[in-house]
């Protein structure tokens, strides 16, 4: 597996971006070494709040969330998928599969030994965050979940399908501009250069470019299975469950439905609808906070 590390120039000075790189190795299959990043803040031992990003942003996305919880005490970690922000990005983009992303994330949090842990999950971070709920509900004390979903083969959206269709017609792979589209807010000039960050030519997106190729909308598609079994975990993990998705996601809409009606935790919670596009995190970051320290204490 050839991989591409983003060199590090390429993360200075960005806007409200001041958290150091933590470092962890992830080891393939075929025995590939990865390096996976991850932004730290707040108190060693306080409680893990995990929050996880999606396509094709990275930790970056919750610049304006991670303080928030971290002066309330929790130890808040963000990391970067593999393909994604600081960390390496494997070159081939048949390198890039669902089940292969799994296995990365688990090797990483089992690496950290994190438990205690309340999970906020948004587009690729809750396909990925809710296979590592199933596969260690014991890690986890409670989930947020927000504009995701855990695709089964039946089907999908027509924001989706505008969505897939678009990121692999077009020929520049504009992160910035990508995110930005997602938002309900304009973002600044600044704020779009640092989606860009990560990739300094068309040759480091290959991961963006195959994610959407991935998500399990047909039959056909690889990881149906794992994420049935994944369901009959979710189906009975009984930790509050709230989800938070946004009021214009033409992506995700409706998507909160399924969990509200079929996870154990999730009922009797205090679901919302938050405002904004889908990079909620961009949106309404306030609001987010506000909703992971509730969440996070009810499951003390």
């Amino acid at each position: 597996m050839q991989v591409l590390r983003t060199p590090d120039d390429r993360f200075v000075g960005l806007p409200d971006w001041a958290f150091e790189p933590h470092y962890a190795t992830v080891t393939d299959a075929d025995g590939t070494a990865l390096r996976l990043t991850w932004a730290e803040a707040g108190p060693a031992d306080g409680p893990v709040v995990l929050l996880m990003h999606g396509e094709p942003s990275w930790s970056f996305l919750y610049r304006k969330i991670i303080p928030g919880l971290a002066a309330r005490g929790y130890r808040v970690i963000a990391p970067d998928l593999i393909g994604f922000g600081r960390s390496d990005k494997p070159a081939d983009r048949a390198d890039y599969t669902y089940e292969r992303h799994v296995a990365w994330m688990s090797q990483w949090l089992t690496g950290l030994d994190l438990t205690g842990i309340t999970l906020f999950c948004q587009d690729w971070g809750g396909l990925i965050g809710l296979r590592l709920v199933a596969a260690f509900p014991e890690r986890f004390a409670a989930v947020v979940v927000a504009n995701t979903g855990l695709p089964v083969g039946t089907g999908s959206s027509d924001g989706f399908d505008a969505w897939l269709k678009l990121s692999q017609t077009i020929p520049v792979f504009a992160t910035g501009m990508i995110v930005s589209m997602g938002c309900a807010r304009a973002l600044s000039d600044a704020e779009k250069a640092a989606y860009d960050a990560p990739f300094p030519d068309e040759t480091y997106k290959e991961g963006a470019r195959q994610f959407p190729t991935l998500v399990p909308v047909t039959a056909a598609h690889a990881s149906v299975a794992e994420n049935l079994a994944a369901w009959k975990v979710l189906e009975a993990f009984d930790k509050p469950f709230v989800t938070a998705f946004s009021d214009a996601d033409p992506v995700t809409k409706g998507g909160e439905v399924a969990f509200q009606a079929r996870v154990a935790g999730a009922k009797g919670q205090p679901h919302v609808i938050l405002k904004g596009s889908h990079f909620l995190q961009e949106d309404c970051p306030d609001d987010i906070v506000e909703l992971i320290d509730a969440t996070a204490k009810r499951a003390v």
